[in-house]
C-alpha cells in the first residue's frame, strides 16, 4: 500500500476512535489525587499566580533550583513536580526538531503549513494568526496525550538580510514591518487570547542581528555582528519589539553570535535593560541550544565557567538550552559571583509561564483545551487551511502572453520534469515534523491531466546531464511541460548558506534544453526558500510563465496544480529581493551594515538600489487591478510634549521631531481609504501594499513598506481599503544614533501606481517656555 494511503487509513481510524488510544495525562504538578501535596500553596488556583510562584520557590533548595535552569528540568519528587523538556518547535507545524515533541501512536503526524517565507508571500494577517492557531490546538492536543510539551520556540523572526543565508526560508523576509506584523500574528495564534492564560508559550528567535550560519570559513559561533545603533533599532531589532510590545510573547532566545564584542546571551544592555526593560517582556529569556557553553568554550569570553554562568544570568538569562547552567552555576553562587536571589528571578519567570500554561493547575484534562485529542490533529479542516496557505503564498513571476493557466481543454498531456517534480518531504522545508500526508506536484498536476514525468537530474544537485535527454523526448510528446526545479536542504539549511545564488548544477542546462524541445508552452516552477537568479529564464521568451512556490507544504503539489490550472489565482507577493549573482560578489555576509555607500551596494530594497532580478512586493496576478485614492488626509500637526528648552536641545534634529517627545497615542494615527477595482475577466485576491518615503534629508533615500492589505475582488467589482497610518510608527526613522525622530515636510505615500503627499508640521502649541527645565534624555 502506498504510505500515503496508510496514512490516510491511520489518521481516519484515530480520528474516529482517537479518544480511545490516549489515557489521561499524568498531571505535572499538584495531582489531586496526591494527598502530600494537593494542599500546598502553590498548587491553589484561587491564589494569585505570582505569590503562588514565590510559594514554590521558597520551597526549593539551590540544587534543586539549578536543575530547573536548564530545558530538560528535573523532577522535584518530594514536591509532587513532574521533570519537563522545554524545547519543542512549532515553526509551521508541530515539530519534531526537539526532544520536547514526538510522533507516534494516536498521533503519527500533525498538519505541515508551508515554509515561513511561503506563508509571508501571502501578506495576510489574518491567515498567519489561523495557521498559529490551528498549530496551537494540535499541539495542545498532542500534550494531552504525552506526546509534547507547552513550550514552542518559534517563530523565527530574524530579518533575511543575505540571499544566501541557509535559513532565510524560516523568516518572513527581508523587511522589518513584515516580519514584525507576522510575528506579532502568529504568536497571537499561537499563545491563544485567554487573558493572562497561555494556550501554548511561544518564542520569538534568535535575538539579535543573526543571520550568518556558515559561510566562507565564518560560523555562527564564532561570528562578532558589528552592528550599528541605526540599523541595530531601525532594522534587527524591529521585529523582536513587535513580537513583545504587540505580540505579548511569553519568550525570547538569544543568539549564537556576538554582537559588537558582547555575546547576546550575556548582554545586559539588550536582555535585561531592552527586552525586558523598554520593552516589558512577560515571560522568559532562554539561549539558543549551548549558547552559554559556547561563549565560554568557543568565544573565550569569560576566564572559567563559573563566570560564563555568572554573566549570562546576571544579564537577564533565564533558561539554558543546554546542560551548562545545570554544571556551573552552583559553583559560580558558592564562588560569590551570583547570588541566590538572581536564581530565583530567573526561576520565577520560566515558572511563571509554566503557571500561566496551567502546568500546576492539576488534572489536564479538567483545564481549558483539555479536551483537544488525536482528533483534532490533521483534521480535514486544518488540512484544507494547509492548502489555502499554500494557494495564497505562490508567487506569479512571469507571464507572458498569458501563458497561465494551462486548459484541460488544450493541455490534455503535460511533461512535469525536474528535481523536485516528485517530492515529499523537500516541501515542508527545515524544521518541520511529519506530514499528514502529502500531495507532490506531480500527484497535484495528474488530478487535471495525463503526466508523463522525468526528473532530468540526479538531485537539486543535478550534476551531470545524463538524463536531460529523456526529458527532452518528453517535453515533445506533452502539450505543455512544466519544470519544477529549485533547491532542498541539501543546498540550504541551517549550517548551511550558499555560496551564490545560481541554480545548482546543470539545472539551468536542463530547464533551457527543455524549454527548446517543448511543444508547447513552459511553465518554470521553482521550489526554494531563497531567492535564485534566473535571470536566463525571464528573459527566454519559450519560457511562458515562472511560479515560486517556497517550500509549499504538505499540500504543495496541489496548490501548485490549481494555480496552473488556474482553479486558484496566484496573489502572493515576494518577501524579500532577487538579486542577480554578482551582487552576492560585492559583499561579503559578514558585513551587517544595512545602508549603502562608498561602493557598499546595500542591503534589502530599503537601502539597494541596483539592477534586480525581481523587486520585493512583485507578484502577478491573472487578472487586473487598479486603485484609487478615495480618501487620504494632506497635512498633520504634529504635537510636542516637551519643554522649550528640550525642544530647542533634544527634540528637533535636522527638522525631525524626536518621537519619544511627541503624544504618540491614537491621535496619531491616520485613515488612508483606497478603492481597489478588479478591471479582469476572473476573481482575484490583491495584495495591497502601501510604502512611504520621507523628505529629503540623511534618511532613507529609498521608499518603505508601513503596511498592507489583503482583499478579495471579484470580477468587475470594487472594494475599499481602510490603512491605518500611525505617524510615531509608520512616518518615522532613525537617526544615526539609534534614535527614532518623525521628520518634518512632505512624505510621500506609494500605492501601487499611486503617488499622495502628507505634510507634517511641529504643532509648538502648550509648550513650556520654562528655560530652566533639564533636557529630556
Amino acid at each position: 500500500m502506498p504510505r500515503h494511503f496508510l496514512f490516510l487509513t491511520l489518521f481516519l481510524i484515530f480520528s474516529c476512535f482517537g479518544s480511545r488510544f490516549v489515557e489521561s495525562r499524568v498531571p505535572f504538578a499538584c495531582d489531586p489525587r496526591n494527598g502530600l501535596t494537593r494542599s500546598l500553596r502553590f498548587c491553589r488556583t484561587s491564589v494569585p499566580i505570582h505569590v503562588r510562584v514565590q510559594d514554590l520557590i521558597g520551597r526549593l533548595t539551590l540544587q534543586e533550583k539549578i536543575r530547573l535552569l536548564v530545558n530538560n528540568a528535573a523532577a522535584v519528587p518530594r514536591l509532587g513536580i513532574q521533570g519537563y523538556e522545554w524545547w519543542s518547535e512549532a515553526l509551521h507545524g508541530v515539530s519534531n526538531v526537539g526532544p520536547g515533541t514526538r510522533f507516534g501512536g494516536a498521533f503519527p503526524g500533525a498538519t505541515s503549513f508551508p515554509q515561513v517565507i511561503t506563508t509571508a508571500a501571502a501578506f495576510n494577517e489574518s491567515l498567519w494568526e489561523e495557521i498559529g492557531r490551528v498549530v496551537s490546538d494540535e499541539a495542545r492536543a498532542m500534550y494531552n496525550g504525552g506526546m509534547a510539551g507547552l513550550t514552542y520556540w518559534s517563530p523565527n523572526v530574524n530579518i533575511f538580510r543575505d540571499p544566501r543565508w541557509g535559513r532565510g526560508q524560516e523568516t518572513p523576509g527581508e523587511d522589518p514591518v513584515l516580519s514584525g506584523k507576522y510575528a506579532a500574528s502568529y504568536v497571537r495564534g499561537l499563545q491563544g487570547n485567554t487573558g493572562s492564560r497561555l494556550k501554548v508559550a511561544a518564542c520569538c528567535k534568535h535575538y539579535t542581528a543573526y543571520d550568518l550560519d556558515n559561510w566562507n570559513g565564518v560560523d555562527r559561533y564564532h561570528f562578532n555582528a558589528r552592528v550599528s545603533k541605526q540599523d541595530l533599532e531601525d532594522t534587527y531589532n524591529v521585529p523582536f519589539k513587535a513580537c513583545v510590545v504587540e505580540g505579548k510573547v511569553a519568550s525570547v532566545m538569544c543568539s549564537y553570535n556576538q554582537v559588537n564584542g558582547k555575546p547576546t546571551c550575556a548582554d545586559p544592555d539588550i536582555l535585561k535593560n531592552t527586552i525586558r526593560g523598554q520593552w516589558r517582556l512577560n515571560g522568559y529569556i532562554v539561549s539558543d541550544c549551548d549558547s552559554v557553553g559556547v561563549l565560554y568554550n568557543t568565544q573565550h569570553y569569560t576566564r572559567t565557567p563559573e563566570e560564563a554562568a555568572a554573566d549570562a544570568i546576571k544579564a537577564g538569562l533565564d533558561l539554558d538550552c543546554g546542560p551548562f547552567l545545570a554544571i556551573h552555576t552552583e559553583g559560580a553562587v558558592r564562588g560569590g559571583l551570583l547570588r541566590e536571589e538572581d536564581v530565583n528571578l530567573a526561576l520565577a519567570y520560566t515558572i511563571t509561564v509554566q503557571m500561566r500554561l496551567g502546568m500546576f493547575d492539576g488534572e489536564p484534562s479538567a483545564q481549558p483545551f483539555g479536551n483537544l485529542g488525536p482528533r483534532d490533529v490533521c483534521t480535514p479542516a486544518h488540512q484544507q487551511l494547509a492548502l489555502q496557505a499554500a494557494h495564497q503564498g505562490i508567487v506569479l513571476l512571469k507571464n507572458s502572453a498569458r501563458t497561465l493557466p494551462l486548459s484541460t481543454l488544450r493541455h490534455h498531456t503535460v511533461a512535469v520534469i525536474g528535481p523536485n517534480s516528485d517530492v515529499t518531504v523537500t516541501m515542508i522545508g527545515n524544521y518541520a515534523g511529519v506530514a499528514c500526508g502529502y500531495t507532490t506536484p506531480l500527484q497535484g498536476i495528474s488530478r487535471y491531466a495525463k503526466t508523463i514525468h522525468q526528473a532530468g537530474c540526479f538531485g537539486v544537485a543535478c550534476n551531470g546531464n545524463q538524463l536531460i535527454g529523456a526529458a527532452e523526448v518528453a517535453a515533445r510528446q506533452a502539450d505543455a511541460t512544466v519544470l519544477v526545479m529549485g533547491l532542498d536542504q541539501s543546498i540550504e539549511a541551517e549550517f548551511i548558506d550558499r555560496a551564490g545564488l545560481l541554480l545548482p548544477g546543470r539545472q539551468q542546462e536542463l530547464v533551457s534544453r527543455v524549454a527548446k524541445a517543448s511543444r508547447g508552452p513552459v511553465v518554470l516552477v521553482l521550489m526554494c526558500g531563497g531567492p535564485v537568479d534566473v535571470s536566463f529564464a525571464k528573459n527566454d521568451p519559450r519560457i511562458g510563465a515562472i511560479l515560486w512556490v517556497g517550500y509549499p507544504g504538505q499540500a504543495g503539489g496541489a496548490a501548485i496544480a490549481d494555480v496552473l490550472f488556474g482553479r486558484a489565482n496566484p496573489g502572493g507577493k515576494l518577501p524579500m529581493t532577487w538579486y542577480p549573482q554578482d551582487y552576492v560578489a560585492r559583499l561579503p555576509m559578514t558585513d551587517m551594515r544595512m545602508r549603502a555607500g562608498r561602493g557598499y551596494p546595500g542591503r534589502t530594497y530599503r537601502f539597494y538600489k541596483g539592477p534586480v532580478v525581481f523587486p520585493f512586493g512583485h507578484g502577478m496576478s491573472y487578472t487586473t487591478f487598479a486603485h484609487t485614492l478615495s480618501k487620504a488626509p494632506n497635512q498633520f500637526s504634529v504635537p510636542i510634549a516637551t519643554s522649550l528648552y528640550a525642544f530647542k536641545n533634544t527634540t528637533i534634529s535636522s527638522n525631525a521631531i524626536r518621537v519619544a517627545h511627541t503624544n504618540c497615542n491614537d491621535a496619531m494615527s491616520l485613515g488612508l481609504h483606497v478603492d481597489v477595482k478588479n478591471t479582469g475577466e476572473m476573481a482575484g485576491t490583491h495584495t495591497l501594499l502601501v510604502f512611504a518615503k520621507p523628505p529629503a534629508g540623511n534618511w532613507s533615500p529609498n521608499k518603505q513598506l508601513i503596511g498592507f492589505k489583503k482583499v478579495h475582488v471579484t470580477a468587475g467589482a470594487l472594494q475599499s481599503v481602510r490603512i491605518d497610518i500611525h505617524v510615531c510608527k509608520h512616518l518615522s526613522v532613525v537617526d544615526k544614533f539609534g534614535i527614532r525622530r518623525i521628520p518634518m515636510g512632505e512624505h510621500s505615500l506609494h500605492i501601487g501606481d499611486l503617488k499622495h503627499s502628507i505634510s507634517l508640521q511641529a504643532n509648538l502649541e502648550g509648550i513650556n517656555f520654562n528655560n530652566d527645565v533639564p533636557s529630556l534624555p
